[in-house]
């Protein structure tokens, strides 16, 4: 048996008493007085209708996945491309530490092959958008090579601080700490998405700060000078001209993207066949089985929109903030 409840019903139009009319929970009230009453969505009028109560038409506003996004496969697989290129710079900076700790490359030749890619990639950044983006930001040539210039200056007259930096920590925890810290650059990393996670500053301080750890056991002050130049090449710099890349010349894009990969593959298959191994099943996974699994896993969305939801007010309001 539902429970009773008790609720005031107007007798008449004219009235102004009411009379009490039981039903069962969840129930309209029958028509034994007069026609039933409609049931009103609103909350200012007082209703002969218990608080559970749910009309009919309550589901006739139901709406399902009408936000819901989709995707082609191979669109994906081209947003992919930018996680393949931090994992990429990730595994290429950790290649050049570990054949100058090895003493096997020379900070000369890492300085001279730096410069010579940094000024081959400016170059190619203007030439992109012929300059647009320049002009709209109105940063000149002169500006840059300063910047450059104070970077190249500081950089190098504390590189003899940064080598002593971290004497009195232990090897182990500077190698845990700038692996964390890595990680850190890739979960934070701006991969264009609209995330609370994302934060650039975040990103390439934490990339920075696992360089200069690393940089610290390298054996001389110039191989520090160097390390973190080139962290900030690859980091800063190179992520830069991706975006343009990507944003302006698609096929080039995919092939730059291709070719470095394929780079950091060699690099790594130096060191150790196995770490190669799982950095190509990686990559794959990344470029292909990971957009496949996004894409079935839109076939089970089931998201429903209704009265329920909460009000958005979709109205431009800011003139009221003047």
């Amino acid at each position: 048996m539902s429970p009773v409840l008790q609720s005031p019903v107007l007798q008449s139009p004219g009235a102004d008493h009411y009379s009490s009319l039981s039903w069962g929970a969840g129930n309209p009230p029958s028509g034994s007085v007069g026609s039933p009453p409609i049931w009103k969505k609103v909350l200012y009028e007082h209703q002969p209708f218990p608080d559970n109560y749910v009309d009919d038409r309550f589901l006739e506003e139901l709406r399902k996945n009408i936000y819901v996004r989709r995707y082609h496969y191979w669109a994906v697989v081209f947003e992919a491309g930018v996680v393949i290129q931090q994992l990429c710079s990730v595994c290429v900076f950790s290649v050049i530490w570990w054949y100058m700790d090895q003493d096997l490359l020379s900070p000369q030749k890492l300085c001279g092959v730096g410069l010579a890619l940094t000024l081959l990639g400016y170059l190619l950044f203007d030439a992109v958008d012929q300059g647009e983006g320049r002009r709209d930001s109105g940063r000149t040539h002169w500006a840059d090579l300063k910047s450059a210039l104070v970077f190249v200056a500081f950089t190098y007259g504390f590189s003899p601080v940064l080598k002593t930096l971290t004497e009195s920590i232990s090897t182990d925890t500077i190698y845990a700490m700038s692996v964390l810290m890595l990680l850190g650059h890739l979960v934070f990393f701006d991969y264009g998405a609209n995330a609370a996670v994302v934060s650039s500053t975040l990103s390439i301080n934490m990339a920075i700060f696992a360089s200069v750890c690393l940089a610290s056991r390298l054996p001389r002050s110039l191989h520090a000078f160097a390390m973190v130049t080139f962290a900030i090449q690859i980091f800063a710099l190179w992520p830069s001209l991706q975006r343009k890349l990507r944003a302006n010349t698609p096929w080039t894009y995919i092939s730059v993207t291709f070719f470095f990969a394929i780079f950091a593959m060699a690099g790594l298959l130096s060191i150790s066949s196995v770490g190669a191994l799982l950095f190509f099943l990686l990559l794959l996974s990344v470029a292909f089985l990971c957009p496949y699994c996004l894409i079935r896993l839109q076939l089970f969305k089931d998201n429903i929109h209704g009265p329920w939801d909460e009000a958005e007010i979709k109205e431009d309001l800011s003139r009221f903030l003047d």
